[in-house]
């Protein structure tokens, strides 16, 4: 599990450490961790040119400098400070390392010739940072952003909001960002998300009970913990036992959109699928499920009769898989929040189910649910129009503690949300914006739900393992991802299989390691 904590949170961690084992030794140990990242970019002989803002952000810059060999030819441009005792320190140990220090450049030319043939070390502010960013320091983050050559950015890149994810007029875009002690939650959100480039976690030696003492806000699923929930096959079980979810899509208009739900469902692990239907689009259907049970719902029975008829159906299944495909009509969402009303099995809904759930989300009050809108879907199921720039994470909040319904709200930055503990999802793709890629996602969860995890554990479990796909998808196919190319890679992406291609660089006891 990637352990993240808000600013405030890291600061009262941070303040902990020091009185236990001092705040010296914590910035001698991110410098390390900052210096190992640094070697796995920087070929012997390059030059290191760091900013260096006022603050301990500044003095990481120092520490990891002190803790590189004279390979690297190593410079840092650094204001004027009143050093903390940690920073001192640093500085000493930098300069009898024999790294060159040197003011800090006051116009955008010498900033420039600064950093000409160097990768870039963004050390201006951490997590404390207000934006925008006062001057001298946003000119300078405007050159680091403006660089071809890599951009290391310390803990955050400057610029960036580390709780919200929001951007300054003058924001550093790194190419990595090391993030210290835990990772923080606007990294994993939109815009900042795209400023941060590949984000790895540094452990600098905080003890785990002084980490965990503060309320779980923000959590992140990492391999490990995605593997440990991901359900497995026991030895002798049988189809049904495996999975049985029951996916309600399709429609004459979209019948692609109920093939790929079930072919998710299919290759996420369910060993029986059932897709109801309308028996206008059942015959196509069948021409593409061969594996899975195609039943009809007849286009004019009455409302109560198609509800019934599906209820007897579900009985034989795990789980209810809603939306993708369906009509807009005001039959069929009669029949939807029949359906949900009447039934116990757990449900994700998503896509056309979410129209006709708009008025009537009380049917999912109490049960084990769970809904996935993008944010057009978002806007009109929470009544509250779209979602403003930096305000995702409060409107999900405000919507589930309002409705009592897990959301998984989707985007780059796909969040999930109980109630309890706001889930940030670490991977995924743009390639993944792509018609279809939802269906793959409602049917995953569907097979997760179908074998026995809560919504909140199917929800981020089903996101972590769509965005390992949609990964893979990309590495495999740079142009031309379709929703069909997702599926086929759930089982290569699972991290026990795609262990190669994941991640080239873990230090020891995990104590570096790359979460996106």
């Amino acid at each position: 599990m990637i352990r993240v904590l808000t600013p405030d949170a890291m600061r009262a961690a941070d303040s902990a450490a020091s009185a236990a084992m001092g705040e010296p030794a914590l910035m001698r140990t991110a410098g390390t961790r900052i210096a190992q990242r640094l070697q796995a970019m920087a070929p012997s002989g390059a030059r290191l040119a760091a900013f260096a803002g006022p603050g301990n952000n500044g003095g990481d810059a120092f520490a990891a400098f002190a803790a590189l060999g004279p390979e690297y030819e190593r410079i840092v441009y650094a204001g004027d400070a009143t050093p903390s005792p940690a920073r001192a320190e640093a500085e000493r140990r930098a300069r009898d390392a024999r790294v060159v220090v040197r003011p800090l450049p006051t116009d955008e030319r010498s900033a420039r010739a600064a950093l000409d043939g160097a990768i870039g070390i963004d050390a201006l502010f951490g997590t404390g940072a207000r934006l925008p960013l006062p001057e001298p320091y946003a000119m300078l983050a405007r050159v680091l952003d403006a660089r071809e050559r890599p951009i290391v950015a310390i803990d955050v890149p400057s610029g960036t909001d580390a709780l919200t994810g929001a951007v300054g007029a003058d924001a550093v875009r790194a190419t990595v960002t090391v993030t210290l002690g835990a990772a923080k939650p606007g990294l994993f959100l939109e815009p900042a998300r795209d400023r941060t480039g590949e984000l790895w976690y540094a452990a600098i030696g905080i003890d785990e009970a002084i980490l965990d003492a503060g309320p779980r806000t923000f959590a992140a699923l990492d391999d490990g913990a995605f593997s440990a929930l991901l359900p497995q096959r026991p030895p002798g079980a049988d189809k049904r036992a495996s999975g049985a979810p029951l996916i309600v899509a399709g429609s004459a208009q979209f019948p692609g959109a109920a093939v790929l739900c079930a072919r998710a469902a299919a290759r996420a692990g369910a060993g029986y699928v059932t897709v109801a239907a309308p028996h206008s689009v059942a015959d196509v259907l069948r021409a593409h499920l061969v594996e899975q049970v195609v039943v009809e719902i007849p286009d004019g029975a009455p409302v109560e009769a198609a509800i019934e008829e599906l209820l007897d159906i579900a009985k034989r299944n795990g789980s209810i898989g809603i939306g993708p495909g369906l009509g807009l009509d005001e039959r069929t969402g009669a029949i939807v929040t029949g359906l949900l009303a009447r039934t116990a099995l757990p449900i994700v809904a998503d896509a056309s189910a979410l129209f006709h759930l708009a008025k009537r989300l009380d049917v999912l009050r109490g049960k084990a649910a769970v809904v996935t809108p993008h944010e057009g879907e978002f806007a009109r199921l929470s009544g509250k129009g779209s979602i403003a720039p930096g305000q995702r994470v409060a409107r999900l909040r405000e919507f589930v503690e309002r409705t009592a319904v897990t959301t998984l709200l989707k985007g780059r930055d796909t969040i999930v949300f109980d109630g309890a503990t706001m889930h940030l999802n670490a991977t995924g793709t743009s390639a993944l914006a792509t018609a279809g890629t939802g269906d793959v996602l409602t049917g995953t969860i569907a097979t997760l739900l179908a074998q026995g995890l809560s919504p909140v554990d199917a929800a981020r479990v089903g996101a972590y393992w769509h965005g390992l796909a949609g990964q893979r998808a990309a590495r495999r196919r740079p142009v031309g991802v379709v929703a069909g190319d997702v599926i086929e890679e759930l089982a290569a992406a699972l991290p026990a299989v795609d262990a190669e291609a994941r991640n080239a660089f873990v230090c020891s006891a995990r104590e570096l390691w790359r979460v996106y």
